[in-house]
């Protein structure tokens, strides 16, 4: 493998969303731009995995187009034909006077098990209603990090393992190969004039600590004060029949939320987001309670299975007996204590910006104005233009063939 060292004006240190909406803005300006990614695909959370001849959102499950970048991306996303609309409708799941059936249906609060969506004292109500529909991508919600990953030279399985000031003015990064995959004949060292550290503050932590990065302590104190939630994300699969019983009798619930006291957090009929599924797939998201508990555990797929144990009590006695599941564990789902402003940088010794959805409290459009801002603040170092609107940016990004 060759040990070449290869000089950019940018190092963007993760490929999610902030992170590629960096690197897209960074190189319209002319700057070169190198997206190092520790995985496999581009994305981070907005992750699907393919699995038993069908697929699974088993992060973000869908696009929320409450923000002014949110709604612009997806506008631009819904014209290309990756978007589409999903659902208008979240159902709360909890206690309740009235119960609404698994079709829609009017329930009497002595309803029984047989004819209620939900056990005994549980129900299943509409929350207040959307203000914009969510949006997903029928070939899988990844579609939207590789969209943002268009024309960026991303360097997937590598693994940052130190990042270093030289005496010439550059960050030098140290990578290693994660797994088998990866280009042999992608160096294992970056020179790069300013950094962007797009991923979990957590993460960001642990990187810089593990060398001499000479960055200043009150920084490295405001990143340890970023604090997250885990998840326990399963991906189940169901017998054939019962994606048709769901969709003869018009299920409405595409998407559940449950109270703080559940083991659950939602619940996200997958299968619904494609008109050609046959087999019905559901996403079940953990409370972060319940991925505490479980978060180390070395057989996930009990725990996934008591996850679906839950499910099947509470809404769809059938979904206790999945065909097959996979579990994903993510340690940094939901930022729990977020940073205050867009971004983080610092000038000492060198250029370096942390940005990322933890960076806010509104998750997709939290990182989409995040990584604008990071680059933003790293174009103002390297004495760069104007930023263009992203809007024109990614327009520019679905005409290139």
């Amino acid at each position: 493998m060759s040990d070449r060292l290869l000089e950019f004006d940018i190092a963007v240190i993760g490929a999610g969303i902030a992170g590629l909406t960096a690197a897209q803005s960074l190189q319209c300006l002319g700057q070169t731009v190198v997206v190092l990614e520790k995985s496999r695909g581009v994305g981070g959370r907005v992750a699907t995995r393919r699995l038993y001849d069908t697929q699974a959102d088993f992060g973000a499950p869908f696009l929320d187009p409450r923000g002014m970048l949110s709604q612009q991306l997806v506008q631009v996303l819904s014209r290309a034909g990756i978007l589409v609309p999903w659902t208008d409708t979240v159902y709360q799941v909890g206690p309740t006077p009235l119960r609404v059936g698994l079709y829609g249906q009017s329930l009497p609060a002595q309803a029984t098990r047989e004819n209620s969506s939900l056990t005994s004292g549980w129900g299943m109500n509409p929350a207040a209603p959307l203000s914009a529909p969510y949006y997903v991508a029928p070939t899988g919600i990844n579609a939207v990090g590789k969209f943002l990953a268009r024309q960026l030279e991303i360097w997937r399985c590598r693994r940052v393992q130190t990042v270093t000031p030289t005496d010439q003015g550059n960050w030098h990064l140290k990578l290693e190969v994660m797994g088998e995959v990866g280009d042999a004949a992608v160096p294992l060292a970056v020179r790069a004039k300013a950094v962007v550290m797009a991923i979990p503050a957590p993460q960001a932590v642990m990187l810089l600590e593990s060398g001499e990065s000479g960055l200043p302590r009150p920084f490295l104190d405001r990143l340890k004060a970023v604090e997250f939630d885990p998840c326990i994300s399963v991906m189940a699969g169901y017998p054939a029949s019962k994606q048709r019983e769901l969709v003869q009798r018009e299920y409405r619930g595409r998407s559940l939320a449950f109270p703080p006291e559940s083991p659950l957090r939602g619940l996200f009929w997958q299968s619904s987001k494609s008109s050609g599924a046959t087999q019905p797939v559901f996403v079940l998201h953990s409370s972060a309670e319940f991925a505490e508990k479980y978060l180390d555990a070395t057989d996930l797929e009990a725990v996934g299975r008591e996850l679906c144990n839950w499910a099947g009590e509470a809404v769809l006695p059938w979904l206790k007996d999945p065909e097959w599941i996979q579990v994903h564990r993510w340690r940094y789902a939901f930022c729990r204590r977020p940073l205050t402003e867009p971004l983080l940088t610092a000038t000492t010794p060198l250029s370096m910006v942390c940005a990322g959805d933890w960076c806010g409290d509104r998750q997709i459009e939290t990182a989409l104005q995040s990584g604008l801002a990071a680059a933003e603040w790293v174009s103002d170092r390297l004495g760069g233009g104007p930023m263009p609107p992203l809007a024109s940016l990614w327009e520019a990004i679905g005409t290139e063939k």
